[in-house]
């Protein structure tokens, strides 16, 4: 039997929740078997400005707010090019919990006995009534939050990444700021050949929020859609998903304000650079269509 894989978290904070950050860093430190390295990026504040941190847990600061996926990347680079430092990057946001001792033991051993895993999405639950939202079940059926399964895509702030993949499938793109920065990553992890399951026994507590809180919610995720499809799908499906978009945002029947500031970032997604485009193959659609999931919605 080799070495246990190495573990690294990546915090993102602006330092606005001391009392859950540090409840977290404690809840990372308590951890089972070999100690999680832990680096906390202080997001466009200064590390002044934060409570101490604990012994063994780093700081690094950004001069601006870099959004959560720049953030995170810099947090990857704390631990080398691409995260080669450790094994396993953990994303977890700085206002969740590990309540379980042992969840480090358990994405030790997901790791170890599958080598293509290459990501895994905790199950999230508020901490008050265990209640599982099903926009944090990442799969079309979502009814059942304590079942895993192999899936499409993953959950950024309750998350682990095999390091390899940034070194094959990039890190996560720094211009959506907010909003489908994980799906995009997700994407090309599947079309590099990597697995990705969604694990109900592995635990993050987190309080039950609307994703609405974020002020650029409803125009990021509408440009970043559209440049999700830009980047990544073949030619043939980038209308089709974006138009899939727009009806089911439509049904939703959103409020005046809302419905604006979303065809703002509908429509900037596709008058503005969207970066690379890397279409994935139409064996990976195929393949995520077998997985409950086609890349149409």
């Amino acid at each position: 039997m080799g070495a246990p894989l190495r573990l690294g978290a990546v915090i993102l904070t602006q330092g606005t929740r001391p009392v859950e950050l540090k409840a977290l860093l404690d809840s990372v430190a308590a951890q089972r078997g070999p100690a999680v390295q832990s680096v906390v990026v202080a997001n466009g504040v200064p590390l002044a400005d934060l409570p101490e941190l604990p012994e063994g847990v780093r700081g690094v600061e950004t001069a601006e707010n870099l959004g959560i996926p720049g953030g995170r990347n810099v947090g990857i680079e704390a631990f080398g090019s691409n995260g080669s430092d450790v094994d396993v990057v953990l994303f977890l946001d700085d206002d969740g919990l590990l309540p379980q001792d042992d969840d480090a033991e358990r994405i030790r051993a997901a790791f170890t006995a599958e080598p293509r895993l290459g990501i895994v999405s905790f199950r999230i639950a508020d901490p008050e009534s265990g209640e599982t939202q099903r926009r944090h079940v990442p799969r079309l059926r979502a009814a059942d939050p304590m079942h895993s399964s192999k899936v499409t895509t993953f959950l950024g702030g309750a998350s682990a990444v095999r390091s390899d993949v940034f070194a094959t499938s990039g890190q996560l793109p720094g211009e959506f700021f907010y909003g489908h920065e994980e799906t995009d990553l997700a994407w090309r992890a599947l079309d590099a050949g990597w697995d990705i399951e969604y694990r109900a026994d592995i635990l993050l507590h987190h309080p039950k929020t609307p994703p609405s809180r974020h002020a650029v919610y409803n125009h990021n995720i509408a440009r970043n859609r559209v440049w999700l499809a830009r980047r990544n799908l073949p030619a043939l499906l980038v209308p089709v998903y974006t138009g899939v978009w727009l009806l089911l945002t439509l049904a939703r029947r959103p409020s005046g304000p809302a419905l604006r500031a979303w065809f703002s970032g509908f429509t900037e997604g596709w008058r503005t650079p969207c970066g690379p485009r890397r279409p994935i193959r139409w064996r990976t659609v195929w393949r995520m269509t077998r997985l409950g999931r086609p890349p149409v919605v």
